[in-house]
């Protein structure tokens, strides 16, 4: 598993995938956070915090994820090396596992530089420090968490498609939909009594309240379900596929 870990790792590093994700991630939020004229541009914000940026960068993960994870199993599929996959000493399992923490790996590589973005805050805040540092932590952890769910995600919608494309479609979806789907669902009010569940089921109270400094052991427990449930049908579904 260790051996299969470095060589999605590699795949990466070793091609402009990798580099594409973190650059575009990088860019991105420093356009939208230090440079156009917006309401996520920190230096307009009356208090020193990073409210902005923790709520651009899933929408920025929404797209770029699927675009990373699509080759995951469709180009495995496509080329017919998932065979030559199946036949090595290594269960399907850990198959699965390595290419979901190769993908975590080059998300939390991406979003270690952001760390500038909480210095130059911290140190602009007036008094100097101003910053409210726990709520900055949790929510660091907050976007790591609803990142590990959307390479979950993508990891699914590989073993389920050869078609590079398809996978993407259908997992910018599925991360847009337990993202801010479910909770534009509960939000209209349409299924009254149950809308408060639905909106459970969404990500975004979860991630917000992390946010807000508190880390409550539901939170956890939800994000870490969400990843081992799409995990397991990855599992499932290579099974399927192979059969």
């Amino acid at each position: 598993m260790r051996a299969l870990f470095f060589k999605e790792i590699n795949s990466f590093l070793n091609s402009l995938i990798g580099y594409v994700f973190i650059v575009i991630y990088l860019v991105s939020c420093g356009l939208f956070h230090f440079v156009l004229d917006s309401e996520t541009n920190l230096f307009y914000n009356f208090e020193a915090d990073l409210i902005p940026f923790f709520g651009l960068s899933p929408w920025i993960f929404l797209m770029l994820i699927p675009a990373i994870t699509m080759r995951s199993f469709a180009e495995e599929k496509r080329t017919g090396t998932i065979e030559l996959l199946a036949t090595k000493p290594i269960s399907d399992l850990k198959i699965v596992l390595s290419k979901y923490f190769a993908g975590v790996a080059l998300l939390i590589i991406a979003i270690l530089p952001t760390i500038v973005y909480y210095y130059t805050i911290f140190q602009l805040g007036k008094p100097v420090g101003s910053i409210d540092s726990g709520a900055t932590f949790t929510s660091y952890l907050g976007l790591i968490l609803i990142g590990s769910v959307f390479v979950a995600i993508g990891i699914f919608a590989s073993t389920l498609t050869s078609s590079q494309i398809i996978s993407f479609i259908l997992a910018m979806f599925l991360c847009w939909f337990f993202y801010d789907g479910f909770e534009r669902l509960g939000t209209w009010g349409t299924f009254k009594s149950f809308d408060y569940v639905i909106k459970y089921i969404g990500m975004t109270s979860h991630y917000e309240r992390i946010g807000k400094g508190v880390i409550y052991l539901r939170d956890i427990v939800y994000f870490i379900s969400l990843i081992v449930v799409f995990l397991y049908s990855s599992l499932h579904a290579l099974k399927v596929s192979k059969s």
